[in-house]
């Protein structure tokens, strides 16, 4: 995999806790350092300066630093990291307050049951090369078991951010609908999709769009929505073939829970 265990280990705890310095506004940075396995906020911020280059104050306000440090994500991962990156709507709020209007406007909530899946990885990450390799193949075999591609059900597991994790490194899953007695033999494996309450919102534009969506999701609609994430990664349902249009047409789908509110009286 070309990373030691290690150096795997703490860039997804570094990952981790970026996504929740831009999407969970409410937390500190020391809770976060510590949810985040750091024993304290500043062996915290030093391993976040030195991993992206910047600090997390820089990172949480959406800042980039032109006397920053090359960070090891550069010099290691070869990605360019920018803070600015994280806060697609920040950018140009003039320009960009019709699409997060449309953004919210498009959010439904959807009860779906359990469905059996077959499910293949991505060895390239998010690489438009990897991806379309593994959807070839995938859609191949199940036209192998009868199921033609007009009606095979396409939903992709994403595990990561590519705003902040290299390309390359990013987890990516296609899946399609099965019927659960198929027997399915690697490199495919047989998984589910659970059943429960979802947020579907509905894309259509150009990988930006969809980054812009993804992230306005998270950062506007969720935080004040009464759910938060369930413990499923985030899913694309395809709708269109973008090698055919030109464009991307898709649902962006979350599994909810209910928020807790923590009871201090108690």
């Amino acid at each position: 995999m070309n990373e030691t265990l290690n150096d795997f280990i703490t860039r997804r705890r570094l990952e981790v806790a970026i996504n929740k310095l831009v999407t969970r506004s409410n937390l500190s940075i020391t809770t976060i350092a510590f949810e985040s396995g750091f024993s304290s906020s500043a062996n915290f911020a030093k391993a976040v300066k030195q991993h992206f280059g910047h600090s997390p104050s820089q990172i949480r306000k959406g800042k980039s630093n032109s006397d920053s440090k090359i960070g090891k994500i550069l010099s290691k991962y070869g990605k360019a990291f920018n803070p600015v990156d994280l806060y697609p709507y920040h950018l140009n709020q003039q320009n960009d307050k019709p699409q997060l209007a449309e953004v919210i406007m498009n959010v439904l909530l959807k009860t779906y049951p359990q469905q059996t899946i077959c499910k293949l990885t991505s060895y390239g990450g998010y690489s438009p090369e990897a991806l379309f390799k593994t959807w070839d193949k995938i859609t191949a075999w199940g036209e192998g078991l009868g199921i033609e591609q007009s009606v095979q059900q396409r939903i992709a597991l994403c595990y990561d951010n590519p705003a902040i994790t290299p390309v390359e490194k990013c987890r990516y899953e296609a899946t399609i609908a099965i019927d659960d007695k198929v027997k399915v033999n690697l490199p495919f494996e047989k998984s589910i999709l659970p059943g429960g309450t979802y947020v579907v919102l509905y894309v259509k534009g150009d990988a930006q769009d969809v980054a812009k969506a993804q992230m306005g999701l998270f950062s506007r609609w969720l935080p004040d929505s009464g759910y938060e994430p369930d413990s499923f990664p985030m899913m694309e349902r395809y709708l269109n073939d973008v090698r055919q249009d030109g464009f991307i047409e898709l649902e962006i789908m979350l599994k909810l829970k209910t928020l807790v509110q923590a009871d201090y009286h108690k």
